[in-house]
């Protein structure tokens, strides 16, 4: 196997060379894309690393005010249980005895606990501290009763005094305690709307010790609370992606937090496949536009040549019919005229093949059948007796829309090789397999066989086995059959030293009844 035209092989070169360099841009790229995601993706980590120690921090404010405030609140109990330990030893005292100035100072020094002393009956014996809007009270009454509705009372009894009767000490949170608690749930809740709405844009959730109660979520979509299943796969889904943020909640106790990356890095990981598509949707759109310029400049220069061609076989032809009628009044002997006038019918036939290469093709409805046994008999009287023909078709008729001229010349040209294939002796089969749409020709030998890898390369122009060919038939052949007729040209078996099959598929119908082979 060798080449005889130089454009092949270069147009092989010019291939790899395009695939080596879009190789080499594309790993480059990526390799310069994925480290600055790389980077990208370090920063957003710390940013999330940063801002999961913020959490941490803030959440151990927050548990610290709370237990602050715990404190808080046991020492006004003990302040409020003070108060009624020193009314019960001041109601203890006989009225002879002064009250010892201890006492009260402890009731005096009471200035922020509201209080109030019933006895049995709802009667108000004493408050201290009330709300400047509950007057001064008598009765124990309903807006009273829920005033003091958040703690049981202190009973006060007394086993000193005789037929003491029992009292009641209502007592709420101070003044000031309450406006500190208040200040800590505006704190919690704070805290809550930072961790979930974040700088750092981090899908985040904060669920229950259990894992099965989503407390806030933030940059991400939250399902209904009734929808359970939806929540636990909410859960699902962001645990074990980071490691939890365990944190301590009031009114929640033990609670985690949770977080995904952000929508930015997830994105940033796909975005080097992302790269590798578009660059290669690119370079497959600049592949096919440098092929359709090919394949057109290609199809100008086939055209150019058929015509040139066709121009110069025609002035020569008419030449030589003028001088068979010159020969005839010599008296030149008519046998000799005859086969002169079968050459000289031969190259114009030949010449109009080329101008019909060069123009625009009329299809025609064709019996197929006739056509190539007429092109396989014209070629069996001018080969050696040592080559056997046989044409088979299970119908005498199979119409199909041909170029009759264009289509003998494929006829020819594949019954040429497969005796060159040969090497002038063997047997050539032309079969003809009808269908509902489609027409098979099959063109088999019994020659020296190609090799599967060869079986696209054999319709390259240029490309040949043998020492005097130019490589142009097959890629004639395949032009004509493809380009001008619609159908397929192709290498359907091969095998070497026993023969190959060249099948030919064409449609019945054709739409397109004129086609100029570009």
């Amino acid at each position: 196997m060798k080449f005889r035209l130089n454009y092949t092989f270069g147009k092989q070169n010019s291939k790899w060379f395009l695939l080596a360099f879009a190789a080499i841009f594309t790993i480059a790229s990526f390799l310069a894309t994925d480290k600055l995601i790389n980077r990208i993706a370090d920063d957003e980590r710390l940013q999330v690393q940063l801002w999961a120690e913020a959490v941490e921090k803030r959440a151990n404010l927050v548990n610290y005010t709370t237990g602050f405030f715990s404190l808080i609140k046991e020492e006004e109990l003990k302040r409020v249980e003070l108060w009624a330990n020193a009314n019960r030893r001041i109601a203890e005292m006989p009225l002879t005895e002064s009250i010892d100035l201890i006492y009260i100072e402890i009731l005096e020094a009471n200035t922020t606990i509201p209080l109030l002393i019933t006895d049995s009956r709802g009667n108000v014996l004493k408050h201290r501290n009330l709300d400047h809007r509950l007057g001064n009270p008598t009765v124990f009454t309903p807006e009273l009763q829920s005033y003091f509705s958040e703690y049981e009372p202190i009973v006060i009894t007394s086993d000193l005094v005789p037929d003491f009767e029992p009292q009641f000490l209502y007592y709420k949170d101070s003044y000031v305690f309450t406006e500190l608690r208040s200040l800590l749930n505006d704190l919690i809740h704070s805290f809550i709307s930072e961790v979930v709405i974040n700088t750092a844009n981090v899908p985040v959730i904060i669920v229950d010790s259990t894992l099965s109660r989503l407390i806030a979520a933030g940059n991400v979509e939250i399902p209904s609370e009734s929808d359970t299943q939806s929540v636990k796969a909410l859960i699902q889904s962001f645990y074990g992606k980071n490691t939890p943020i365990t944190i301590t909640l009031p009114n929640y106790g033990k609670s985690q937090v949770l977080y995904a990356n952000s929508f930015l890095l997830t994105q940033l990981k796909f975005y080097p496949f992302v790269q590798i598509t578009v660059l290669g949707l690119f370079l497959l759109v600049a592949y096919l536009l440098f092929t359709t310029i090919r394949n057109s400049e290609q199809n100008k220069i086939w055209v150019g040549m058929s015509k040139e061609t066709a121009h110069q076989l025609g002035t020569p032809v008419s030449s030589l019919e003028g001088w068979m009628e010159v020969l005839k009044m010599r008296g030149v002997d008519l046998d000799v005229l005859n086969e002169m006038a079968k050459d000289v019918s031969r190259l114009g036939h030949i010449s109009e093949r080329f101008s019909k290469i060069g123009s625009s093709a009329k299809l025609e409805p064709v019996n197929i059948v006739e056509t190539t046994t007429r092109s396989v008999e014209y070629m069996k009287t001018r080969t050696s007796k040592k080559v056997q023909f046989t044409v088979t078709s299970a119908s005498e008729q199979i119409l199909v829309p041909l170029n009759s001229v264009l289509y003998e010349w494929v006829v020819e040209n594949l019954v040429k090789n497969a005796i060159d294939a040969m090497n002038g002796r063997g047997l050539v089969t032309i079969q003809l397999e009808d269908g509902e749409e489609l027409v098979k020709i099959d063109f088999a030998d019994t020659g020296k066989g190609i090799p599967r890898s060869k079986f696209k390369d054999i319709f390259i122009p240029g490309y040949t086995s043998k020492h005097k060919g130019w490589g142009l038939g097959l890629s004639l052949c395949k032009r004509i059959i493809e380009n001008y007729h619609g159908g397929k040209l192709f290498v359907s078996a091969s095998e070497l030293n026993k023969g190959s099959v060249f099948r030919i598929i064409l449609k019945k119908k054709h739409n397109i009844t004129q086609r100029n082979g570009s």
